[in-house]
Order: structure tokens, then sequence, then C-alpha cells
């Protein structure tokens, strides 16, 4: 028999569809396999690891919510390339995770002197500033892109902006260190750092530094 041959712009979208998912299948995954190892190496710890990654998969799918609302309804764009995730994900995770380890790493510092609830507390207020000027100076940079009458690059601008200030203000500042908070030594298993104790009769307010929280 004779075989059929499809062509024009609408097979060529489909196949491009039909590609970008596959590469989303494999290389999210992969990245957030590598960061992870990548984070369980520098940290020396499965849990906090295992946190981190949680919260930058839960800032970028907030940040292509809202997008995605702001796109459809406020801007009136027909739709999204279907690349446009991967490189807000690639982003995102490139540039939120920093923002973690500094963080964290600075947590595991003090928690080591301190304990993990009160090294929690003065690593935040340590790196707050510096983080929050660091996410608005970033944030900024994307959000120029929203200007430029290329749609693609507007939407990826402000996807990334959002999900920088996202991290920058809710993730970092509140999610991380209230998860710090809870999980306490937990967050360090199964390193010897887990096993340390808190200092007994521990009093958050003895310490007089400011905390920012932002």
């Amino acid at each position: 028999g004779a075989d059929a041959k499809v062509g024009g712009q609408t097979a060529m979208l489909i196949d491009m569809n039909r590609a970008n998912d596959h590469d989303n299948q494999l290389i999210i995954p992969l990245v957030l396999l590598a960061v992870l190892l990548i984070l369980g190496l520098l940290l020396r710890a499965i849990v906090a690891p295992l946190v981190l990654i949680a919260t930058v998969v839960l800032s970028f799918a907030a940040a292509l919510g809202i997008s995605a609302v702001l796109f459809e309804h406020v801007f009136g764009f027909n739709g999204a390339d279907s690349s446009f995730p991967l490189f807000v994900f690639v982003f995102l995770v490139a540039l939120g995770i920093d923002y973690n380890i500094f963080l964290v790493t600075r947590i595991r510092e003090e928690a080591q002197r301190h304990g993990t609830r009160r090294g929690t507390l003065i690593g935040l207020a340590a790196t707050g500033g510096v983080i929050t000027s660091a996410g608005l100076v970033l944030a900024a940079t994307f959000g120029v892109l929203g200007s430029l009458p290329l749609v693609f690059f507007a939407q990826l601008g402000v996807a990334v902006a959002l999900g920088v200030l996202l991290d920058t203000f809710i993730v970092r500042s509140v999610l991380v260190t209230a998860l710090s908070l809870d999980l306490n030594g937990r967050m360090w298993w199964p390193s010897k750092l887990g096993a340390r104790q808190e200092d007994p009769g521990l009093d958050l307010d003895e310490d007089k530094k400011p905390v920012l929280v932002s």
C-alpha cells in the first residue's frame, strides 16, 4: 500500500512538542539527581539535600502556576513554547539552590557549635541581608526580559523573576527555616551532627542579635 506523508506547521509543532516532552522527562530527573548527589556530598547528610530539592521543585511549580495565570488572564498570551518549562527549571534550580546552599551551609556551621535550632536562627540572621539583596538584583535582571517584544523571552524573564522572588522571600526565609527548626537534628541524618543534643536550657532570646527574615 501507499505511505501517507503528513507535513506542514501542525505536524512540525507536534514533533517539537513530543521532543520537548521527552527532554523534560529525561533532563529534569537527571538534573535533580545530580544536584541531590552534590548536596549530599557537601552537607554529608541525606535529609537536608532532600529538603532542599523539595523546596526548589515547589518554588519551580509555584512560579509556573503563577506565570500561567499571568500570561493567560492578564497579558492575554495564546500559549507558551513547549520548551519553556525546561528553561525555567534549569534557571531556577541553578539559581535557587545556590541561595539555599548559602543558608544551609551556614546553618550547619552554627549547628556544630550551638545546635540546630539556635544555629538555624543565627544562620538566617547572618545570611539574610546578603541573599535577599542578591535575589532582588537577580529578579530585577530577569524581569527586564519581560519588556522584550519576543513572547518566549518575556515569559521566561517573568517566570524566572517570580521564582527567584518566591525562593528569596518565602522558600528560604520561611519554608527552609521552618523545616530546619521542625526537623531539628534529624535534618543532618545520618551524620554525627544529627545525634548532637541541643544545649540544655536553650534560650533563643539569649543572643541579642536581630534575626532577619528577609
